[in-house]
């Protein structure tokens, strides 16, 4: 099925890990045609990845940038529009997590868990909403987690963080939706993923990716489950 994809541009956050999802997501856009701007605090993983989408033909850069620091993730946007002149597919993929009883969680559990995850976020679509409210055409896909509506102990604030991403979806699809924008959260297993397979990473790629595609254009303000649910 074709599904549109061909020559968008795609910027997918935390692109760099390799083997975390964001690298999955940015390999399955390439192969369905887009060109990626991967941006990782991980400048050689960003890089690592890049090139491996150069193998599949597609131009692809990548930047390190803290999503949590505006000035930085503005001009890693800015970048991307100036080499390709359009960013038409957002990934929100950075999540940060740390674990402790609620009675001694921190400054630091806090960064990590609400500012990294929900924070980060906020500025990645406040910097790319103008240039798609212009062009009256996008697609903001923010992964979340099954902890937004499950509770695990010890992970209070890092469920709240993953609630504000769906909350926030919730609240910015209808905004945007008569500018032709779709805003959708995937849900990714919880705060033990360390034995999530390749093929459920696969999974999730395959399904931000159809959230980008033409296929999947009339769904917003969506929370996708995956098998691993």
């Amino acid at each position: 099925m074709e599904l549109g994809l061909k020559n968008k541009v795609a910027l997918v956050t935390g692109g760099g890990s390799q083997a975390g999802f964001g690298k999955h997501i940015a390999l399955s856009l390439g192969k369905e045609g887009c060109q990626v701007i991967v941006v990782d605090t991980d400048l050689e993983g960003a890089r690592k990845t890049a090139a491996e989408l150069k193998t599949l033909g597609r131009d692809a850069i990548a930047f390190k940038a803290d999503i949590t620091n505006r000035e930085e993730v503005n001009t890693v946007v800015k970048a991307g529009l100036d080499r390709f002149g359009r960013i038409d597919i957002l990934v929100n993929n950075v999540s940060g997590a740390s674990s402790s009883p609620f009675t001694e969680t921190t400054e630091e559990d806090w960064h990590i868990n609400i500012e990294i995850n929900l924070k980060g976020m906020w500025y990645c679509c406040q910097a790319v909403l103008p240039h798609m409210l212009e062009r009256k055409s996008g697609r903001i896909i923010s992964l979340s987690s099954t902890t937004a509506v499950r509770g695990y102990p010890q992970a209070s604030l890092y469920s709240a963080g993953n609630a504000g991403i769906i909350g926030l979806t919730k609240a910015l699809a209808p905004e945007v939706g008569h500018s032709g924008i779709s805003v959708n959260v995937v849900m990714v297993p919880g705060v033990d993923d360390v034995d999530i397979t390749a093929s459920e990473k696969q999974d999730i790629a395959s399904i931000v990716v159809f959230l980008a595609s033409e296929a999947g254009g009339d769904l917003t303000s969506q929370t996708m489950l995956t098998g691993a649910w």
